[in-house]
């Protein structure tokens, strides 16, 4: 998640002169009374909530590596009343509250941490390592993206939906997640059977704070609040060559060339000008010396889309230059470049639109009208929830809750130092307004979903 721009971020800071006021919410929430719910969750951050944030954020574990964060989280929703299932895909957690008859919805908070250095300068600022698992390197580790907030704020809302049962009817399933940052753990949850084993939900939902808002603001937009995103290898077939005889051979770097440059016409040209896509190049990895001409080089790429037709066009587009390119650079039909789909890859996080404009419609009747807006993403950043949500395709809903603090925005707003971005060693979030307004907007889409049986 980038930085916003400034315009953004005047607009946000004029928002904050707003009172964070409550209102009794309409009668499709079935009497929730916003108020007293603002105050128990209050009360809980005071009593628990804000202590368990500490602890997350101070003991951050990277990516299929959450052992104790999972039974942490694990301990808090059985204290609950839940019924929990861990090692799930990993070190995934399934809870469940079954009341009654109705439908099942779930709630889902991503727990791992990230492999950076905090300096953040906070009291509470991780000094955690582990063995990243990926490089064999000892690192040290940071919940720089919030994930902290999420799991708080779903043993808070575990607490909240426990105590509240006569204001609702279904069955309820919260999911600690493994491995978002790696857009590995929720395919892993269910690749484990998770429907399977504990039923398809009727609904889903998830949050993600932003440190681009203002604490305690609701986002929520029609759409695609994610992009789906996929990595690709072109592996370039040549034939190696002294480099003072270019003709003897069949260079791969120039082909390689050819097929980056090539590539900036999919989006500039296939896709529709109001259509979102990108197309990047991130890594040429070619040859070993000056005057050798290789006999292989490698593109890597990241692809992202916001919907799964622009999906197919960049892809296919994709396999389509790199062949034809070679064709055209006389390489024989088995020494064709060959493009690889690797595991690094999600679908694009698509709202349903009409579960949006009922539950935004819920939250400014509880929250305050002008405490929910809709603000189109300006970015491409992905997420793994869709694995969950679109093969069966099942009415999610992916908000977000603002997490600066209203004084570090006002000071970024008139010139002052930068609001850190998502994955900065700087990163730091407001936990009290963060964690209890995530609880809240969460209690109050889930009571409209799962009303009182008749």
């Amino acid at each position: 998640m980038k930085n916003m721009s400034v315009s953004r971020l005047r607009f946000f800071s004029a928002s904050l002169v707003l009172a964070f006021g409550f209102t009794s919410i309409s009668s499709t929430t079935h009497a929730i009374d916003s108020e007293e719910l603002a105050r128990s969750v209050t009360q809980d951050y005071n009593d628990r909530l804000g202590a368990l944030f500490t602890h997350f954020h101070r003991n951050p574990e990277l990516s299929f590596m959450e052992t104790k964060t999972a039974k942490k989280l694990a301990d808090e929703l059985r204290k609950s009343g839940f019924t929990v299932t861990e090692k799930v895909g990993g070190t995934g957690i399934v809870a469940i509250l079954k009341n009654g008859d109705g439908p099942l919805v779930m709630m889902r908070a991503d727990m791992d941490g990230l492999p950076i250095k905090e300096k953040s300068g906070l009291d509470y600022a991780s000094t955690a390592t582990q063995k990243d698992p990926i490089t064999g390197n000892q690192v040290s580790v940071m919940h720089a993206c919030g994930h902290d907030v999420h799991i708080t704020s779903l043993a808070g809302t575990a607490r909240q939906m426990s105590e509240r049962r006569d204001n609702w009817s279904g069955t309820l399933m919260l999911i600690g997640q493994p491995a978002e940052e790696r857009i590995r753990g929720a395919k892993a949850m269910m690749d484990d059977n998770l429907w399977e084993r504990f039923g398809q939900p009727d609904y889903a939902l998830a949050f993600h704070v932003g440190a681009g808002m203002p604490a305690g603001l609701i986002n929520v937009q029609e759409g695609s609040p994610f992009a789906g995103s996929d990595s690709l290898d072109i592996i370039i077939h040549g034939v190696g060559a002294h480099g003072a005889s270019p003709h003897a051979g069949k260079d791969p770097i120039l082909l390689g060339s050819q097929i980056v440059v090539a590539l900036q016409t999919l989006v500039s040209r296939e896709l529709p000008p109001r259509e979102p896509g990108v197309v990047t190049v991130g890594s040429f990895h070619g040859g070993t010396k000056h005057n050798i001409i290789s006999d292989r080089a490698v593109l890597q790429l990241t692809v992202r889309n916001t919907n799964l037709e622009t999906r197919d066009t960049l892809i296919n587009g994709i396999k389509r230059i790199a062949e034809n390119l070679g064709r055209a650079a006389g390489l024989p039909e088995d020494k064709l470049p060959e493009v690889i789909l690797t595991k690094s890859s999600t679908p694009p996080t698509i709202n349903n639109a009409p579960l949006v404009r009922r539950l935004k419609a819920v939250w400014q009747a509880g929250l305050g009208e002008r405490q929910v807006v809709s603000i189109s993403s300006k970015g491409m950043g992905a997420e793994d929830f869709p694995y969950f949500t679109t093969e069966p395709a099942i009415p999610s809903v992916y908000f977000s809750v603002g997490g600066t603090s209203a004084e570090d925005y006002k000071a970024a707003a008139a010139g002052g130092p930068a609001i850190p971005s998502h994955h900065s060693p700087l990163f730091k979030i407001d936990p009290q307004p963060s964690v209890t307004r995530g609880v809240q907007a969460t209690v109050l889409a889930l009571m409209d979903l799962m009303p009182p049986a008749n």
